[in-house]
């Protein structure tokens, strides 16, 4: 009756101010009585439940009168000053939010008596919403000039700090309420934006808009995966899975409103949004922790929801804040969040080309906390071990205008890298190589191979004095390189590659810089691919490496033999072994008898129980063997004879694996040789012997590895009575069987594999540990110190130096037939006699 007589400043002096605080003290402590006496409520206390349904009719007329004076307000006036009714909202948003809460808990609260009172709690919640409803319309038409006072911004700041509180507890009551909530939010922030903007709490609405955002995505999920699994389509599930789908789509155009208008106060919240797009990615494909859902579902939440990400990503990109979250060097992500982190990544670098050089500069240049751009997708791409093991698909469009193409999670990650190299401005070309080698020198071998992937890219399209300079670079880094580690075989691997793409003026200049015939450059040219060169120049620096690397080895031949000398014999040998896989037409028929001669020299020098001890002989006994095998066709018949014997009693002591592969390489070269009549009484015996142990070997590799080879060698020899001496057990059959018939011994299912990807990556995932420089000055292919004397019979000793030395002696017998003896031999071999009658001397008359 008397509000009609009142404008609004009277009415709230005289009636809301006064009124009000009495109705909250009223309502709370009517919602006291409810909380602690819902739980005795029961169909057979009456007393309580009369009670509890009186206090919740009269809250019902409290809301219907404050609706009434919310109503009103607006009806009186079309410009409404916040201050003139300031208790209003504030006190009507308590009430509601105290009302939502207590809807909220009724479950917990009346337990199996809500039945009681379900009616009127529905009235209640109904009374609330229309309350809120209409309050947000009277809101609607507060004005808020630039002049207004600080007490004005106060209150709207209240009012939507009070809003989003509401928010979170209706979250999971009522989605379209929710919606409108938010969207009443965002509205009043823009609307006075010039005034509240300092006084917003930007964190907690970013915060809470990001919960709501994660939590209505995966309810989509979940929607799709139960369409996925159930066999018919619902039409119902269906329409709840669009409905929720639409609603991720407000949420994140809200968020992307938001972000774009109060960006500058976002610092404290670009980690939020850096985790809110890594949540996300993480489930859905090809993450290995995606939910399970149908292709079409993947398209439509793609296309109505992950789009609005993308142009989010744009709006932060210009943020040194949002920089540091994305590229902190000490971000520590769990698993499931790698290969987010790598989409995000190769997002921000999709966007770079575009921004201005500064922005540029900004992602790519590391700073004390954060990494670069490039640093930052190796390493993360480095992470994600089990998506490259089960090779993850994205979808990628070749050409505009083209259908989108299934490609690796590898092949996305180097396209895209290249694409941005070729875009990559030239000052960051520092950047850009310090960020390609750190990565070749990873210890991760699939990295190593993106970096050196990207590294060609850039010799095939960048001009060819920056291929030079980088083949130089490399050059003196491998020769720097202090011991053998895994460094040094991808920047090996890394030159061969490099050397390809070079202008030949560039190759003849690097020969000249770099002569294959200097000892100090075997280590270049042990991994140059001699194929890289023009076919004269490939013929004269083929034949320097022969003279420089026989020379060398002759010279090792010449001198006192020992262990630590064999670090340069191998490499001299390794280049040999280069030449004549990538130069061996460029060789006439001199050169090649002279490799054939150093080798059968070297072989003499070859000691089974050094092969086994040391790891400078094994490899030099690997070089040998594949060198042997490269000239199989002209090696004489004895060496192979000999070769073979040795073969067979090396297998019987279990040789390291790499030695064994060794083995297996040579064998197979046998298959393509006819044996002559005067060693297969020696030799095919002992050739099934070899196949037989090999095949036996417990090593899963080496035994798959020795089935093919085993194959090839069964098609191409002549010597066929061999191959069912090799298959001496049943075991050993049905294991070249089921390789024949290509029969799988394993039926795992996708989800299997996945799962236990999952829990692989899961517990055992650590990076390697880096091989420092102290480490490759010990590396393990240093001679082994001396080690204390095994207690073995002596007797056993005595016969160990004895065969040795036996077999020393009838290989240089061998020699002698083959070729004439050098001239130092007639003095070694009378100080070796006069050192035998020494011996004979030591020992006792009794023992003879």
């Amino acid at each position: 009756m008397f509000l009609p007589h009142m404008n609004h400043l009277t009415l709230e002096q005289t009636l809301f101010s006064q009124i009000l605080p009495k109705t909250i003290k009223l309502f709370d402590g009517m919602m006291y009585e409810l909380n602690t006496q819902a739980g005795e409520l029961s169909s057979q206390n009456l007393e309580i439940q009369v009670t509890l349904r009186n206090i919740l009719q009269t809250m019902v007329q409290i809301l219907g009168g404050l609706t009434g004076c919310v109503q009103h307000v607006c009806t009186t006036q079309d410009s409404i000053i916040l201050e003139n009714i300031h208790s209003l909202p504030s006190s009507i948003l308590h009430i509601i939010k105290e009302t939502f809460v207590h809807c909220k808990n009724t479950e917990s609260l009346y337990s199996g008596s809500l039945h009681l009172v379900s009616d009127l709690l529905q009235t209640l919640f109904r009374e609330a919403y229309s309350l809120q409803k209409q309050l947000m319309e009277l809101l609607d038409m507060v004005c808020i000039g630039p002049s207004v006072d600080e007490n004005n911004i106060f209150l709207m700041v209240e009012v939507i700090h009070s809003l989003l509180d509401i928010c979170s507890v209706i979250s999971s009551m009522d989605q379209a309420f929710h919606a409108n909530t938010w969207k009443f939010i965002i509205k009043q922030s823009l609307k006075h934006q010039s005034v509240i903007k300092n006084q917003l709490k930007h964190k907690e609405i970013i915060s809470s808009l990001c919960e709501d955002i994660v939590f209505s995505f995966h309810s989509c999920l979940q929607l799709a995966e139960q369409m996925t699994q159930s066999a018919p389509q619902d039409n119902a599930d269906y329409r709840i899975f669009q409905k929720t789908l639409k609603l991720c789509r407000f949420f994140a155009n809200s968020l992307l409103h938001y972000t774009k208008e109060f960006l500058p106060f976002l610092s404290d919240s670009c980690c939020i949004l850096h985790q809110l797009y890594l949540q996300i990615y993480s489930k859905f494909p090809p993450s290995l922790h995606a939910a399970s859902i149908s292709k079409a579902q993947q398209e439509e939440i793609a296309g109505n929801f992950l789009v609005v990400l993308d142009p989010l990503i744009s709006q932060l990109l210009t943020t040194q804040p949002f920089v540091q979250a994305v590229l902190d060097n000490k971000l520590d992500l769990p698993c499931e969040l790698q290969l987010p982190q790598v989409l995000l990544l190769l997002v921000v670098m999709d966007k770079l080309p575009s921004q201005p050089k500064d922005i540029q500069n900004l992602w790519c240049t590391e700073a004390t906390a954060r990494m670069s751009l490039l640093k930052a997708i190796f390493y993360s791409f480095e992470q994600c071990s089990g998506e490259l093991s089960l090779t993850a698909h994205l979808q990628e469009v070749k050409h505009k205008g083209q259908a989108e193409v299934s490609v690796t999670l590898y092949q996305h990650v180097c396209v895209h890298l290249c694409a941005f190299v070729a875009s990559f401005h030239p000052s960051l070309f520092p950047e850009l190589d310090a960020a390609l080698l750190n990565a070749v020198l990873s210890t991760n071998m699939t990295t190593s191979l993106l970096a050196m992937d990207v590294w060609c890219f850039l010799a095939r399209y960048g001009t060819a004095e920056l291929g030079l300079h980088h083949v130089t670079l490399v050059a003196h880094l491998i020769k720097s390189c202090p011991g053998e580690c895994i460094q040094l075989t991808n920047l090996s691997i890394l030159l061969k590659r490099l050397f390809f793409f070079m202008a030949p003026p560039h190759q003849v200049e690097f020969i000249q810089k770099f002569s294959p015939k200097a000892a100090d450059n075997f280590p270049l040219w042990q991994c140059i691919s001699f194929q890289a060169l023009p076919a004269d120049l490939r013929k004269q620096a083929a034949c320097d490496a022969i003279r420089g690397c026989t020379v060398h080895c002759m010279k090792w031949l010449n001198s006192s033999h020992t262990l630590a000398e064999l670090d340069s014999l191998n490499t001299a040998l390794s280049v040999l072994l280069t030449v004549c896989n990538s130069a061996g037409d460029a060789l006439d028929i001199r050169q090649r008898t002279t490799v054939i001669e150093v080798v059968g020299q070297l072989w003499a020098f070859i000691n089974i129980q050094q092969v086994i001890s040391q790891p400078y002989v094994q490899q030099t006994f690997c070089l040998l063997l594949q060198l042997l095998a490269s000239f199989i066709q002209t090696v004489d018949p004895k060496l192979i004879s000999q070769v073979v014997t040795l073969l067979t009693s090396l297998l019987k002591l279990e040789p390291p694996d790499h030695v064994s592969l060794a083995v297996l390489d040579f064998i197979s070269s046998l298959g393509r040789l006819f044996i002559p009549l005067s060693i297969q009484e020696k030799v095919l015996p002992n050739l099934s012997c070899i196949l037989a142990l090999l095949l036996a070997s417990g090593n899963w590799l080496l035994e798959q590895l020795t089935l093919e080879a085993f194959t090839q060698f069964a098609e191409g020899t002549n010597h066929e009575e061999i191959v069912p001496q090799c298959l001496s057990s049943e075991e050993i059959k049905n294991k070249v069987v089921a390789f024949l018939e290509k029969t799988g011994f394993v039926d795992e299912t996708e989800a299997a594999r996945v799962d236990y990807v999952k829990q692989e990556k899961g517990t055992s995932w650590e990076s390697t540990a880096k091989v420092t420089v102290e480490a490759a000055n010990g590396s393990v292919l240093q001679p082994c110190t001396k080690r204390a004397r095994r207690e073995l019979p002596f007797e056993e000793e005595y016969r160990a130096a004895f065969q040795a030395a036996a077999e020393a002696l009838e290989t240089t017998e061998l020699l002698l037939q083959q070729a004439p003896a050098p001239p130092w031999l007639l003095t070694e071999l009378d100080a070796l006699q006069e050192r035998v009658e020494k011996l004979k001397c030591c020992i006792p008359e009794g023992n003879t």
